[in-house]
């Protein structure tokens, strides 16, 4: 579980970035589910556009959050800011969200 002042930091850091996954008409795919699982393991904090109705995107984020591992950060809109730890660090990228190089 994030702490809140942890939602807080990676509210911040996600503030400039841009989403790296698109949900839309054919919903949580397979090729979707890889995509969003690759970019968390390269990334761990991304934002994802939900492209829904209300009620179905707020469906379709808890159901992606629950099948990747990751934890909601925020919501805005049809955009999901979601976090999940690399399994496997990768120690020669420059990685904001390393608690060990702050």
């Amino acid at each position: 579980m994030i702490s809140q002042s942890d939602k807080k930091r990676f509210r911040a850091i996600a503030h400039k970035l841009h989403p790296v996954v698109t949900v839309a008409g054919n919903g949580l795919s397979d090729p979707v589910m890889a995509e969003l699982a690759r970019a968390l393991e390269d990334h761990e904090l991304i934002k994802v556009k939900v492209v829904a109705d209300r009620d179905e995107r707020k469906a379709l984020i808890a159901e992606m959050c629950e099948k990747s591992g990751a934890e909601l950060v925020q919501t805005i809109g049809g955009i999901a800011v979601v976090y999940r730890p690399a399994a496997k660090p990768d120690r020669s990228k420059s990685n904001v969200l390393r608690t060990d190089i702050l």
